[in-house]
């Protein structure tokens, strides 16, 4: 039996926590708009953290299917990209500590990742576990997002989003192991599926962020500053409103979602919103003309 252990190293001057909340995310699932990543991307950012723990990477990622980006100058190698997984400290708005996991999905070896996260989460007592990620839904932006919320006991959600995809099937994941393998093994950890509208799927979209983030704190007492992500949320709506206004199509495609998502809250809609774009009012052109525009914004900002 190989050692979990083996595939990670702990930092120096680790410190005694009590019962803190590991939140986490991998890239390389479905993550629409970006949800999880700019989540943790933007705590990361706004707060001071240091290294607890790094992953062997080159025991869990396959290098030749994401190969990592290098510098060549002239007549030599100048620089490579070290893919990085970790375990961050850090401490919210009040000062509580918790701990942050990001870093690139695993490759290989995910039954031991998951007993080495299992072995972290005890070496630092950790009392939840929490998940977050987007998913691409037939909604319009100009509707609160939805969260479908998942848990190891029914308890640590009640009183929210579920139920609305019954019993399903889908590829897998290692943040969906790690919860239903430590969950198993009696820890609790849940998940946060923020309902991100399809056609910005593939766009940065800090809404998802900050609902997924919102999601977070309201479970955990985690309090974080979401100021700028607010303010990155406003810019891109505006964006968005600004593009629906120049086009005739992409406003009568919003009004059809609208008007199929009203009637889903409204109980005559009987079906689920899962994204199915050959069901979509021009959801296709919808999601490509967003895309030109989104990529547009992003290069004359760079410019």
């Amino acid at each position: 039996m190989f050692d979990p252990t083996d595939l990670y190293r702990l930092g120096e001057d680790l410190p005694e926590l009590t019962d803190p909340v590991l939140l986490y995310h991998f890239e390389g699932f479905v993550d629409a708009g970006g949800a999880g990543r700019l989540a943790l991307a933007h705590l990361l950012s706004e707060l001071e953290h240091r290294v607890v723990a790094t992953f062997d990477v080159d025991r869990l990622l396959d290098y030749r299917s994401r190969r990592p980006i290098m510098i060549f100058d002239t007549d030599r190698w100048v620089e490579a990209e070290t893919p990085e997984l970790s375990v961050h400290l850090i401490r919210d708005a009040a000062g509580t500590p918790f701990l942050i996991m990001n870093g690139p999905e695993p490759d290989r070896e995910w039954e031991l990742f998951v007993r080495a996260v299992g072995s972290l989460a005890e070496r630092f007592g950790v009392a939840k576990l929490v998940t977050a990620h987007g998913i691409p839904m037939a909604v319009p932006h100009t509707r609160p997002l939805g969260v479908t919320a998942h848990a190891t006991r029914p308890e640590l959600i009640e009183g929210q989003g579920r139920g609305m995809f019954g019993r399903v099937q889908v590829p897998g994941s290692v943040a969906a192991l790690i919860e239903l393998r430590l969950g198993a093994e009696g820890r609790d950890a849940l998940g946060y599926a923020v309902h991100v509208p399809h056609y910005l799927a593939q766009a940065d979209y800090p809404q998802a962020a900050l609902t997924a983030l919102e999601a977070v704190s309201r479970s955990t007492g985690l309090i974080f500053p979401t100021d700028t992500l607010r303010e990155a949320a406003v810019k891109t709506n505006a964006e968005i409103e600004e593009q629906i206004r120049a086009s005739v199509e992409l406003s009568t495609a919003i009004s059809g979602l609208e008007q199929q998502y009203d009637a889903f809250v409204a109980g005559s809609e009987r079906e689920n919103l899962i994204a199915d774009p050959a069901r979509m009012p021009t959801g296709d052109e919808l999601a490509a003309q967003f895309e030109r525009f989104l990529a547009e914004q992003r290069d004359e900002s760079e410019g």
